[in-house]
Protein backbone atom coordinates (compact mmCIF):
# COMPACT_ATOMS: atom_id res chain seq x y z
CA UNK A 1 0.00 0.00 0.00
CA UNK A 2 2.91 2.37 0.68
CA UNK A 3 4.08 2.17 -2.95
CA UNK A 4 0.66 3.29 -4.19
CA UNK A 5 0.65 6.53 -2.14
CA UNK A 6 3.51 8.36 -3.97
CA UNK A 7 2.07 7.39 -7.36
CA UNK A 8 -1.40 8.47 -6.29
CA UNK A 9 -0.06 11.81 -5.02
CA UNK A 10 1.81 12.41 -8.27
CA UNK A 11 -1.31 11.87 -10.36
CA UNK A 12 -3.41 13.98 -8.01
CA UNK A 13 -1.18 17.03 -8.63
CA UNK A 14 -1.21 16.37 -12.37
CA UNK A 15 -5.01 16.00 -12.41
CA UNK A 16 -5.28 19.28 -10.50
CA UNK A 17 -3.12 20.96 -13.14
CA UNK A 18 -5.26 19.52 -15.94
CA UNK A 19 -8.42 20.77 -14.20
CA UNK A 20 -6.83 24.24 -13.90
CA UNK A 21 -5.70 24.34 -17.54
CA UNK A 22 -9.00 23.09 -19.00
CA UNK A 23 -11.02 25.43 -16.77
CA UNK A 24 -8.84 28.38 -17.78
CA UNK A 25 -9.19 27.55 -21.47
CA UNK A 26 -12.98 27.21 -21.30
CA UNK A 27 -13.36 30.32 -19.16
CA UNK A 28 -11.25 32.33 -21.61
CA UNK A 29 -13.95 31.79 -24.23
CA UNK A 30 -16.50 33.55 -22.03
CA UNK A 31 -14.36 36.68 -21.95
CA UNK A 32 -13.41 36.63 -25.61
CA UNK A 33 -17.03 36.12 -26.64
CA UNK A 34 -17.93 39.32 -24.77
CA UNK A 35 -15.08 41.55 -25.95
CA UNK A 36 -13.73 40.21 -29.25
CA UNK A 37 -16.80 38.18 -30.31
CA UNK A 38 -14.91 34.90 -30.67
CA UNK A 39 -16.79 32.66 -30.38
CA UNK A 40 -19.71 34.76 -31.51
CA UNK A 41 -22.58 34.95 -29.00
CA UNK A 42 -25.34 37.21 -30.29
CA UNK A 43 -26.34 38.45 -26.83
CA UNK A 44 -22.89 40.05 -26.42
CA UNK A 45 -22.96 42.00 -29.72
CA UNK A 46 -23.49 45.37 -28.02
CA UNK A 47 -21.18 44.95 -25.02
CA UNK A 48 -19.20 48.09 -24.23
CA UNK A 49 -15.78 47.83 -22.63
CA UNK A 50 -16.66 49.75 -19.46
CA UNK A 51 -20.09 48.21 -18.95
CA UNK A 52 -20.73 45.51 -16.35
CA UNK A 53 -20.43 42.79 -19.03
CA UNK A 54 -17.33 44.48 -20.44
CA UNK A 55 -15.62 44.55 -17.04
CA UNK A 56 -16.62 40.91 -16.53
CA UNK A 57 -15.10 40.10 -19.93
CA UNK A 58 -11.83 41.79 -18.96
CA UNK A 59 -11.72 39.85 -15.69
CA UNK A 60 -12.45 36.64 -17.59
CA UNK A 61 -9.75 37.18 -20.23
CA UNK A 62 -6.99 38.33 -17.89
CA UNK A 63 -7.97 35.91 -15.12
CA UNK A 64 -8.16 32.90 -17.39
CA UNK A 65 -4.74 33.62 -18.88
CA UNK A 66 -3.31 33.71 -15.35
CA UNK A 67 -5.17 30.49 -14.51
CA UNK A 68 -3.95 28.80 -17.71
CA UNK A 69 -0.35 29.72 -16.92
CA UNK A 70 -0.72 28.89 -13.24
CA UNK A 71 0.47 32.36 -12.24
CA UNK A 72 -0.90 33.86 -8.99
CA UNK A 73 -3.38 30.99 -9.13
CA UNK A 74 -4.78 31.25 -5.61
CA UNK A 75 -5.66 34.97 -5.52
CA UNK A 76 -6.84 35.04 -9.15
CA UNK A 77 -9.02 31.96 -8.64
CA UNK A 78 -10.51 33.53 -5.52
CA UNK A 79 -11.41 36.70 -7.44
CA UNK A 80 -12.92 34.69 -10.31
CA UNK A 81 -14.88 32.59 -7.84
CA UNK A 82 -16.37 35.78 -6.47
CA UNK A 83 -17.14 37.02 -9.96
CA UNK A 84 -19.11 33.85 -10.68
CA UNK A 85 -21.00 34.10 -7.38
CA UNK A 86 -21.97 37.67 -8.29
CA UNK A 87 -22.97 36.50 -11.78
CA UNK A 88 -25.26 33.87 -10.32
CA UNK A 89 -26.95 36.24 -7.88
CA UNK A 90 -27.22 39.18 -10.32
CA UNK A 91 -28.06 37.41 -13.58
CA UNK A 92 -29.43 33.93 -12.93
CA UNK A 93 -31.16 33.98 -9.53
CA UNK A 94 -33.43 36.94 -10.42
CA UNK A 95 -34.89 34.82 -13.24
CA UNK A 96 -36.54 32.72 -10.53
CA UNK A 97 -35.96 29.16 -9.37
CA UNK A 98 -33.18 30.18 -6.97
CA UNK A 99 -32.52 26.59 -5.87
CA UNK A 100 -32.95 25.16 -9.38
CA UNK A 101 -30.04 26.45 -11.48
CA UNK A 102 -31.02 24.13 -14.33
CA UNK A 103 -34.13 26.30 -14.74
CA UNK A 104 -32.40 29.70 -14.49
CA UNK A 105 -29.36 28.63 -16.60
CA UNK A 106 -26.98 29.20 -13.69
CA UNK A 107 -25.24 25.81 -13.63
CA UNK A 108 -22.07 27.06 -15.30
CA UNK A 109 -21.80 30.04 -12.98
CA UNK A 110 -22.10 27.77 -9.95
CA UNK A 111 -19.65 25.21 -11.32
CA UNK A 112 -17.07 27.87 -12.21
CA UNK A 113 -17.57 29.47 -8.79
CA UNK A 114 -16.78 26.25 -6.96
CA UNK A 115 -13.99 25.10 -9.29
CA UNK A 116 -12.26 28.45 -8.81
CA UNK A 117 -12.86 28.27 -5.07
CA UNK A 118 -11.26 24.81 -5.10
CA UNK A 119 -8.26 26.11 -7.07
CA UNK A 120 -7.92 29.00 -4.60
CA UNK A 121 -7.69 26.46 -1.78
CA UNK A 122 -5.71 23.69 -3.51
CA UNK A 123 -3.32 25.73 -5.64
CA UNK A 124 -2.25 25.24 -9.24
CA UNK A 125 -0.93 21.67 -9.22
CA UNK A 126 2.11 20.81 -11.30
CA UNK A 127 2.91 22.39 -14.66
CA UNK A 128 2.49 25.96 -13.45
CA UNK A 129 4.59 29.09 -13.10
CA UNK A 130 3.62 29.22 -9.41
CA UNK A 131 5.13 25.76 -8.90
CA UNK A 132 8.32 26.75 -10.71
CA UNK A 133 8.67 29.88 -8.58
CA UNK A 134 8.02 27.86 -5.42
CA UNK A 135 10.83 25.42 -6.27
CA UNK A 136 13.43 28.23 -6.54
Amino acid sequence: MAAVQPLQGLWTWRALAVLRIVTGFLYLQHGTSKLVHVPHVAMFDGVRLWSLDGCAGMLEIVGSIFILLGLFTRPVAFILSGEMAVAYFMVHAPQGHFFMPALNEGELAILYCFIFLFLAAAGPGTWSIDERLRRR
